[in-house]
Parts: structure tokens; sequence; C-alpha cells
């Protein structure tokens, strides 16, 4: 049994959306991502891709849909999702940091300014 033509539609957007934000991937579909960061993919990664975009293009005709290998696309995804979800993690680790650095940074500065104008205030 053949996955559904929105299924499949639905997991190279998914992969598609994935390579445009870890890894910068710049088209208007799937393949033209793929193509635009050939080489920062691994090999396996990056035909299990295009394997999901060509899946994608035959979908559109409900009797090629059929034909398409479901447990051959799962695994395609997987592979993809694998390789893709963790990038980025560093990151976005870095970023919290960041944002909690500045924050306690922030509240230092404004905690020693109260405390240096009470000093200033009350040896006026």
């Amino acid at each position: 049994m053949g996955m559904g033509p929105e299924q499949i539609t639905q997991r190279a957007a998914q992969v598609s959306r994935l390579l445009a934000l870890r890894l910068g991937a710049k088209g208007a579909g799937l393949e033209a991502r793929v193509a635009h960061r050939a080489r920062a993919l691994p090999r396996k990664v990056r035909r299990a891709a295009l394997e999901l975009a060509q899946a994608e293009r035959l979908a559109q005709s409900p009797k090629q849909a059929r034909q398409l290998d479901a447990r051959a696309l799962e695994a395609a995804f997987a592979t993809c999702i694998r390789y893709l979800e963790p990038l980025g993690a560093d990151e976005r680790l870095r970023a919290a940091a960041l944002t909690f650095g500045s924050s306690v940074a922030f509240i230092v500065i404004v905690v020693g300014g109260m405390i240096f104008g009470a000093m200033w205030l009350l040896t006026s």
C-alpha cells in the first residue's frame, strides 16, 4: 500500500523547511534546496532527500503514487530527519545562554546603578 500524496508532500515540505533552517538552503522546493546545499549534505542524506523530492513529483499522478514504495520513503524521510533535526542545537543553546547572560548583566547594571545613586544621595 502506497503513501498518500498529501503525506509525501508534507514530509518533503518538512525536510525542505529543515534544510532552509539548519543549513540555509535556498530554493523554491526540496530539489532546489538539496541542489543548493549538496556539498554540505552527506551522500546518504542527499540521496534520501532527492528520493523524497522525486516521490513528491510522482505523487501528483494518482497511478504513480500508488506504485511508490512507502517503506523506502519512510526510510528516506527518517534518514533526512535524523541528520537535520540535531543540527542547530548548539546554536539554540548558545542563543539561550547569551539571552540569560545579557539579562543577568542588565540586572547587575541596574542594581549597581541604584546602589551607586543611593550612596551618592546619602553622602551629599
